[in-house]
């Protein structure tokens, strides 16, 4: 198998549930005890979410940059940021290592069109909901993308960085957020994508009347499937 990197720690909550799913999809290839090969760089996401606040896009990429080449030295054989919204940066962290990176967006995108669908509502940060960076990356592989509306929008992103980073999950939120699914579906979108990997604590399947996408799984999915190229592919199941 070979080594998978991961850029962690934006938030923790979530990078607890790519190595979680990184193990299990291992173990549902190969069976028995096996886990997987994997190295984790978790950086301080408090510093991380201040250089978001204030637009230093640059310099937070350089501190994943930094990541990514520790991981290469450690035996890394691939990357994978874990997080949506830090893949504005993705370009920067992938010209800094000789080594892969997986991006999440197409990994999203390749499970959507393998769905069948084309018009998805994505739910997100409002870097990520907002920016082109990750929208545009989506449309550019096919899929024609809605977002909440601009309440929808804020409501979205409290609700990450005020609750769901922190690991508090409440109804009223899963409520919140069933509302602007409700919203998005209307507005014609097929399916939704969890464009955040925190949106996976919160928002599962029978909370959608449409298809959901979550990210995390998706792109921890793409990961196993890179490592062990030769054995069956795992199921995201969401």
């Amino acid at each position: 198998m070979k080594k998978i990197g991961l850029i962690g720690g934006m938030s923790w909550e979530s990078t607890a549930e790519y190595y979680r799913l990184l193990n299990e999809f291992t173990r549902d290839r190969l069976g028995g005890l096996h886990s997987a090969r994997c190295v984790l760089y978790s950086v301080d996401f408090a510093e991380i979410e201040q250089l978001q606040v204030q637009g230093r896009w640059t310099e937070a990429g350089e501190v994943l940059a930094t990541a990514a080449q520790a991981l290469e030295a450690a035996g890394a054989d691939m990357v994978l940021i874990c997080t949506n919204t830090m893949h504005k940066v993705a370009d920067q962290v992938e010209a800094a290592v000789s080594i892969p990176l997986l991006h999440l967006a197409d990994a999203t995108a390749e499970a959507v069109r393998a769905s069948g669908l084309r018009r998805v509502g994505l739910l997100g940060t409002a870097f990520t909901m907002e920016q082109d960076f990750y929208r545009g990356r989506l449309e550019a592989c096919g899929l024609d993308v809605r977002i909440p509306d601009a309440d929808g929008r804020a409501e979205v992103h409290r609700v990450i960085y005020e609750e769901l980073c922190l690991g508090i999950v409440r109804e009223e939120s899963r409520a919140a957020y069933q509302k602007v699914i409700t919203n998005l579906v209307a507005d014609g979108a097929e399916g939704i994508i969890l464009g955040c990997t925190e949106i996976e604590l919160l928002i599962g399947s029978k909370d959608s009347p449409v298809p959901i996408f979550p990210t995390a799984r998706l792109h921890a999915a793409a990961a196993v499937h890179a490592a062990l190229p030769d054995t069956q592919a795992p199921t995201p199941r969401a």
